[in-house]
């Protein structure tokens, strides 16, 4: 067992390592990540987890602690984040990086994404009823209206996650596309121009308004591999939140779920348990403006058409049919009455 994974043990617990497992989810070398799947000698299992990156650091790990908190008031099972001895959160010298750590409780859950490789979870009431209980779950995370960070979390929308990050993720995409559609054929160009100018404007409305929406403090990963299933195929939590932060409702949800009739589906399930307010339906089409039309998978399919004329222009209005047609957005998000969270 590597010893200096055995130094950073003992820096957390009294028991001894017998038995550690790596897995590896650094980024390149400027996102250095590492995980340890500790046993020890009581049969007791924990989690030790190194960071070497920009937006991992003590004051941030707290935020993703209380967080983890919050989530578990609610019935739902998050792995605790644990502090060392002295109460930190130590830096350390491992393998040539100078790595922030914590420790995590061992789950007793699998995951979602483990459970397709035996073919558990395929079938469609399995996969609906995942869908239902994870809106539920954000929708009263959403509803608390958490403030307790200034931190945003990576799906942040007008600002940047980290330091390194030189807009969001969002414009960043939009960008890609532009560039990317700029150099197709002139018979393109009065389309792509319009296509810019109506994402634009679009964008620029949209931000005149947007630090006014509802926000809270999510997990902000909603993946296979992250959310977390008991025997039965019941779901019980999540883990993972080095990505978790503040954000708004509407953004966090329209960014975990993919096209119109998929957002629709979530915000009827969330209607349900967080009062939607008026700002919060007049900005939704905005939002879906903003969020999808020229999201990565736009550059993706614009790329795959190759010099097909007919492919090309498929794809093009299809992102302009996105910018323009009329979604109904505020009759899949309630009428101010539902079970949890009516200001009223």
């Amino acid at each position: 067992m590597d010893e200096a994974v055995k130094t950073v043990f003992s820096r957390f617990f009294n028991e001894i390592p017998v038995l550690s497992r790596k897995i590896d989810t650094s980024r390149g070398d400027e996102d250095f990540r590492a995980t340890f799947v500790v046993e020890t000698d009581r049969g007791n299992k924990y989690v030790l987890k190194l960071a070497d990156n920009d937006f991992t650091f003590s004051e941030k790990i707290a935020v993703w602690q209380r967080t983890v908190e919050e989530y578990r008031k609610l019935g739902y099972y998050c792995p605790r984040i644990l502090r060392d001895r002295s109460g930190g959160f130590p830096v350390v010298d491992y393998c040539g990086h100078r790595c922030v750590t914590y420790a995590e409780e061992y789950a007793p859950f699998r995951p979602v994404e483990d459970r397709f490789s035996d073919n558990f979870g395929q079938n469609d009431a399995l996969y609906n009823s995942y869908k239902r209980d994870i809106w539920q779950m954000t929708s009263r995370i959403a509803a608390l209206h958490l403030d307790y960070t200034k931190y945003p979390s990576a799906y942040c929308l007008f600002e940047t996650f980290c330091p390194s990050d030189k807009t969001d993720e969002v414009l960043e995409n939009a960008l890609a596309w532009k560039e990317y559609a700029e150099a197709l054929p002139d018979e393109f160009g009065e389309q792509v121009g319009r296509i810019w100018r109506l994402w634009s404007e679009n964008r620029a409305e949209l931000e005149k308004v947007y630090h006014q929406l509802p926000t809270s403090v999510f997990q902000a990963d909603l993946n296979a591999s992250n959310i977390l299933m008991d025997d039965e195929g019941k779901f019980v939590g999540v883990y993972d939140f080095n990505l978790c932060g503040r954000d708004v409702f509407l953004n966090y949800l329209m960014r975990e779920n993919n096209g119109a009739s998929g957002i629709c589906e979530a915000l009827r399930i969330a209607a349900d348990y967080y009062w939607f307010s008026d700002i919060e339906k007049d900005t939704a089409l905005m939002l879906y403006r903003c969020l999808k039309p020229l999201w990565y998978t736009k550059v993706k399919m614009l790329k795959e058409a190759g010099n097909d004329p007919g492919a090309i222009r498929k794809s093009l209005d299809e992102t302009e049919d996105a910018l323009t047609s009329p979604i109904n957005f505020r009759d899949c998000m309630g009428h101010g009455k539902n079970r949890l969270s009516n200001p009223e």
